[in-house]
């Protein structure tokens, strides 16, 4: 399999900065957490679980470990070009019943509302993450 082919592969172990997928011909490699979708991502588990059957472009083999690169975000958008279902799997299992009821035309105000609410939830876990990587307390009086 070359680089830039898309092929399915199986979940099988999921760190904190990446997914790692063993395919069907028992070549294995990472997908790192920016490869995983185009949005911000906190929790892996929010859009793959181990065992998970997956398709994943190749990127190419890192030299260092020989290991295949892959990436899910962009066998995703190479497969919608391809076809008019979207991959689900990519979806928080969360959010996928929200968005198959979800009307199929959104207003501007809509969005925009969307991205204001989904934006101030990734601040306010960024500085929550931030407060406890400095030791920051909240001192009871």
């Amino acid at each position: 399999m070359d680089k830039g082919a898309i092929v399915e592969g199986t979940v099988t172990y999921i760190a904190n900065f990446g997914a790692f997928i063993k395919l069907d011909d028992g070549r294995d490699g990472l997908a790192h957490i920016s490869e995983i979708a185009d949005e911000y991502i906190t929790n892996i588990s929010d859009f793959v679980n181990i065992g998970d059957q997956v398709k994943v472009k190749i990127l190419g083999t890192n030299k260092k470990n020989n290991k295949l690169e892959f990436s899910l975000k962009q066998a995703k958008k190479e497969n919608e070009e391809n076809e008019t279902k979207p991959a689900t799997h990519l979806v928080p299992k969360d959010t996928q019943e929200i968005i198959e009821k979800k009307p199929p035309a959104e207003g501007f105000e809509d969005k925009l509302a969307t991205f204001l609410k989904k934006s101030e939830e990734i601040q306010v876990d960024i500085r929550r993450n931030l407060k406890i990587k400095q030791g920051f307390k909240k001192k009871k009086h």
